[in-house]
């Protein structure tokens, strides 16, 4: 098996290999990008779901639509994605976990796969472990999404339907996962079409995999219809009662006057 490795290496340094393969392809992109006006960059994002529209496949218009986001970071933002950062976001778009520690840039990472996935306008969730960092990590990211013409919102616990709505019609949104879940729940007990507020699943990018997946997972959501209010109810049948007891007593009196009338 050692020797097989050695001459056809493993899996990943295979996969690796071909990653390595397309981060030449991006960066083969920069200058001619860099030369590009603000509104020819923008509007690569439309170009892009035509090009989807038109059959072609989400893997090829990858190496570009990342080259696009890492352009419109460094215009907006002044970060430049790192080849590290663009073989990062090749693994969260195959749905795989890439472990990050913190400072290396995950939330600038996640902008790739998220940017790719929200051409299409069907959604990406962005699922992270509290409001705090959900909300500062849609407004660090909001410019880069924005200068190429999509929407970012922010699912938060108090909201309005209408207010979750919006969120959810964004291009791409934030929240928490018991929020996202939470959400899903009172989807699934909405009576009609119009009450639902998510669209239909599309992309994720999960933020502390191991804290959401495993850990999170061993703690149930629960929810419940609301309570209907009852002291309409309790009110009248106060004022039922001393009817039915005064009618007892009335119906037994009846009773005893025929009983005597027999005897």
């Amino acid at each position: 098996m050692n020797i097989l490795n050695k001459v056809f290496g493993s899996s990943n340094s295979r996969k690796l290999k071909k990653m390595n393969k397309t981060v030449g392809v991006i960066n083969a992109m920069e200058a001619e990008l860099e030369e590009l006006s603000d509104e020819q960059l923008g509007a690569k994002t439309e170009e892009f779901k035509q090009r989807l529209e038109g059959d072609a496949a989400l893997e090829s218009i990858l190496p570009e639509a990342f080259a696009v986001v890492r352009e419109a970071s460094k215009r907006t933002l002044g970060l430049r994605h790192f080849d590290v950062q663009l073989i990062g976001g090749m693994v969260l778009n195959q749905g795989n976990i890439a472990e990050m520690r913190t400072g290396e840039g995950k939330t600038l990472v996640a902008t790739l796969p998220a940017y790719l996935n929200a051409i299409s306008g069907a959604g990406v969730h962005i699922v992270t472990v509290n409001e705090y960092l959900a909300e500062r990590d849609a407004n660090w990211m909001r410019p880069i999404y924005e200068f190429l013409g999509l929407t970012v919102g922010v699912v938060k616990s108090g909201q309005t339907s209408a207010e979750k709505g919006q969120a959810y019609d964004s291009s791409i949104t934030y929240g928490t996962n018991n929020e996202f879940g939470f959400d899903y729940l009172r989807d699934n007990m909405a009576f009609r079409l119009e009450d639902k507020m998510q669209k239909q699943l599309n992309f994720a990018i999960v933020d502390e995999v191991d804290s959401i997946l495993i850990d999170e997972a061993r703690t149930p959501l629960i929810i419940s219809g609301a309570a209907e209010d009852s002291s309409q109810l309790y009110v009248a049948i106060d004022k039922l009662i001393p009817r039915l007891e005064k009618g007892v007593k009335q119906e037994k009196s009846k009773m005893e006057m025929m009983d005597k009338n027999y005897v």
